[in-house]
């Protein structure tokens, strides 16, 4: 999964807002091996400044617009807002990613039910009280987040789930969090990562974000062995490379039709 920041703020330094930069960027990403792209328009970084629904967007319309029209690829909305959702899906996007796993907006798990499109669902530890369990709680999380889709109507296989890396854990629980992932396996779903330039590298390498490719390819490896579905990463073209290798280890090559 390519990243599409249309945010002036984002915390790795490479948002876009002109429409055709977007869609070239786009283009590059899928020609370099991305699958799928995740478009944003309001940064998720702790200390970002929050936008209303109309503000994010009109932020997002035209990147949007630009990139449907020049991929075929599907494309998910970074957003917690329903109403951002509802028109992104009527502009293009396929599916929806929310890092506060439905759980933000109360209209958001109905719309998915209205519309059938498929979701990703973040655990957000930000603002919670640890149990003292990094897992425990992850997975608490997830399920709490499925079942408002499930009692929404959104059946179980729209639904991919993401841990959270970098959501209100420090380093020390990120790290332990990237030793578990096999324990994710157990909710029956495909698991999304996203450790991409994060801040934990750059504790771990003191990098700062523009050098944190390195330390996010040991980080892909480490979750194609743990049985990770989907990477989210800025640095399409390497980070291919780095899970086609490890695929190629963990689950045999060359790849089946």
């Amino acid at each position: 999964m390519g990243i599409l920041n249309v945010t002036p703020d984002s915390f790795s330094g490479d948002g876009l807002l002109d429409a055709a930069e977007v869609a070239d960027r786009a283009l590059r990403m899928v020609d370099a091996g991305a699958d799928l792209l995740d478009i944003g328009a309001e940064s998720t970084r702790p200390d970002h400044d929050p936008i209303d629904a109309e503000a994010e967007y009109l932020r997002l319309a035209a990147p949007l617009r630009a990139v449907r029209r020049a991929v075929e690829v599907p494309i998910t909305v970074d957003t917690s807002k329903a109403e951002v959702a509802a028109r992104a899906f009527e502009a293009g996007a396929d599916a929806l990613n929310d890092v506060h796993g439905l759980r933000s907006d109360p209209e958001l798990a109905p719309l998915l039910a209205r519309t059938g499109k498929p979701a990703v669902v973040m655990h957000n530890q930000r603002g919670r009280t640890f149990g003292g369990n990094l897992i425990a709680d992850v997975r608490a999380g997830l399920k709490a987040s499925m079942a408002l889709a499930h009692g929404a109507g959104v059946p179980r296989d729209r639904l991919i789930v993401d841990p959270g890396f970098g959501f209100g854990w420090g380093p020390v629980q990120n790290l332990e969090m990237l030793r578990r992932l096999d324990d994710l396996r157990g909710l029956g779903r495909p698991v999304l990562l996203g450790t991409s330039r994060k801040s934990t590298i750059g504790h771990v390498l003191d990098r700062p974000e523009q050098e944190r490719r390195w330390g996010t390819a040991a980080t892909l490896a480490l979750a194609v062995r743990s049985g990770v579905d989907i990477v989210r990463v800025h640095d399409v073209e390497e980070m291919t490379q780095v899970v086609r290798m490890a695929d190629a280890v963990v689950r045999g090559w060359p790849p089946e039709a």
